[in-house]
């Protein structure tokens, strides 16, 4: 059975959310997180980092990562487009997207300002990467436009890995009013009960 090391508001969320969507059997081994200051690879894990999994003799870390191994092994077609198709690579796109280019900035924020205490200190960088994760949120404000999810009528793996980028957004204070139609779509993965089972793990 897929075992899956989890703490709370982590990205193990990510998986974890992905497994009940799937219905996936999973045993979950809980850990707690260790804030890490000045060093990495400090978590309670075959590799030191938070999420990981193994499953059988596969074991491996990155959440995104992990979304494609889980989707690939047991996913048996659901929430991505099928390889080759025209939608591939516009769900490949915005499932880094939530990772590479919209938490970028955010963790840099939770970095300066939860982990090293550094909000007044490095006020002009907090700034800065607020400001840019402001401009990463205004392109997925636009980009949404009347779609129900990322890849339209259809729910997918990437409005996973978004999702959890989104709850970090909303507690960093950086998804505002400003995002009439990122919080209605926010407001439909909330939703849904496999995130609602995912978020409340403890």
């Amino acid at each position: 059975m897929l075992k899956l090391y989890f703490a709370p508001r982590t990205r193990a969320v990510r998986v974890l959310w992905l497994l009940e969507e799937l219905a996936v059997p999973y045993e979950l081994i809980h850990t707690k997180f260790v804030p890490t200051k000045k060093e990495f690879f400090a978590q309670a894990t075959p590799f030191g980092k938070l999420p990981a999994i193994e499953d059988d003799d596969v074991a491996i870390f990155e959440s995104g990562a992990i979304v494609e191994y889980i989707l690939e092994r047991y996913g048996a077609g659901r929430l991505a487009p099928a390889v080759g198709s025209p939608q591939r690579g516009e769900f490949l796109q915005w499932l880094h997207f939530a990772e590479s280019t919209l938490f970028s900035p955010l963790g840099i924020v939770v970095w300066l300002v939860i982990y090293r205490g550094e909000a007044e200190s490095q006020a002009e960088l907090v700034e800065d990467a607020r400001a840019r994760a402001a401009m990463g949120f205004d392109f997925l404000e636009a980009s949404l436009g009347d779609r129900t999810w990322l890849l339209g009528d259809a729910f997918s793996a990437a409005d996973i890995m978004l999702g959890f980028t989104l709850v970090a957004a909303r507690l960093l204070g950086v998804l505002d009013e400003r995002y009439p139609r990122i919080n209605a779509y926010f407001a439909r993965i909330e939703q849904r009960p496999a995130f609602q089972k995912a978020a409340a793990t403890e």
